[in-house]
């Protein structure tokens, strides 16, 4: 399905929104995920028929058939956004053309229907500009949004479905993370493996991850670190984000794409950015017995994950059955994970120039 046959979205405004009183409670403290906006999107697709009946109308609970696929056969895929107060006053979207192309991927890899990109980024922005008083306007604050799709159809048989149920929901953010590093638990757990679905942003893989993310908790840790599942010695990504290392000569080293590990819109960003900048960046397998050496040298000056969620978070120390290692000083942020944290976050909120065309204007 093209743009000229993109079918148009029915506005549906919520009988019942929240009050300004109400909405200025939550704005004051938002927190990360636990409230929503007033409305959702949502699109149907029935094979032989295609994605139809799209609308934006109040955010509710939906009605499931128990036999839905999506509860049996874990056939759904998701991405995560956000919207951004601009300092001009007005929202704008980050790369929402990338999540679109990487959502379609997801689908591909989990046998479902292909929402076409151009519908996906349409979704987002008319849900966006309906509820536009609910992006926050502080810094580190926006809205956090989440396209996803489910498996919608009623039936037992184990075949891709033919029905699906694609939604968009937002809600306002505070950070992620804090200001200063967080512990990383390097755990034992397997995220995915060669061949299954760990480049694909479905549920399954974060399911998987849960686990190992409590074991984390239990060690005084925020994160996990993921090793990879045939020889568990070389760094893949964390619990949801990719992982960054600085060596003492300035350049970075991140490990590759090689499907096991999901390509992070923010990772692919931090890049670009880098290199412009004039920084070496390797692309490379670095393994945990190196990086563990290099700390205790001195030759790994600093570490930081990002995603969307936390941008760009700095990692103070690393703890597992090889024991602890500190990076820099544990606490503080270094000075090249700042300078990229910097300039990612002032393009993402209209304070840089965007020499790279990421910035999608929505008012």
């Amino acid at each position: 399905m093209d743009s000229v046959s993109t079918p148009r979205f029915t506005l549906s405004p919520n009988p019942s929104p929240v009050s300004p009183e109400r909405r200025a409670e939550v704005l004051a403290n938002p927190g990360f995920g636990k409230i929503f906006t007033d409305h959702m999107a949502l699109i149907r697709y029935t094979e032989g028929q295609g994605w139809h009946d799209p609308v934006i109308r109040a955010y509710a609970p939906i009605t499931l058939d128990p036999a839905a696929a999506v509860l049996h056969y874990a056939q759904e895929i998701f991405e995560g956004m956000k919207a951004y107060r601009t300092a001009q006053g007005g929202i704008s979207l980050f790369r929402p053309d990338a999540n679109a192309r990487r959502f379609r991927k997801s689908a591909e890899r989990m046998a479902m229907a292909q929402l076409p990109e151009d519908l996906f980024v349409e979704a987002v922005c008319q849900l966006v500009k309906m509820d536009r008083d609910w992006v926050p306007a502080r810094p580190d604050e926006s809205l956090y949004i989440r396209p996803f799709m489910i498996a919608s159809e009623a039936f037992l048989g184990v075949k891709p479905a033919s029905e699906y149920l694609f939604m968009v929901i937002a809600s306002p953010v505070g950070a992620y993370f804090g200001e200063q590093a967080v512990s990383v638990w390097v755990s034992e757990y397997c995220r995915a493996a060669p061949g299954g679905t760990g480049e694909a942003k479905c549920g399954g893989n974060y399911a998987a991850s849960l686990m190992a993310q409590k074991e984390a908790k239990g060690h005084g840790c925020a994160q996990v670190l993921f090793l990879d599942a045939v020889e568990r010695r070389w760094i893949e990504e964390m619990g949801g984000m990719n992982v960054f290392f600085v060596l003492d000569d300035g350049s970075l080293v991140t490990p590759p794409l090689t499907g096991t590990i999901l390509r992070g819109i923010t990772r692919d960003s931090i890049l670009r950015i880098a290199r412009d900048g004039g920084l070496t960046v390797r692309e490379e397998p670095y393994a945990i017995d190196q990086m563990y050496a290099d700390a205790a040298s001195g030759r790994l000056r600093e570490v930081f994950a990002c995603g969307t969620a936390a941008v760009i978070s700095p990692i103070g120390r690393f703890r597992g059955k090889q024991g602890e290692v500190v990076i820099g000083d544990g606490i503080s942020i270094g000075p090249v994970t700042e300078k990229l944290r910097t300039n990612l976050i002032a393009i993402q909120r209209g304070n840089a120039p965007d020499p790279y065309g990421w910035v999608h204007k929505v008012i």
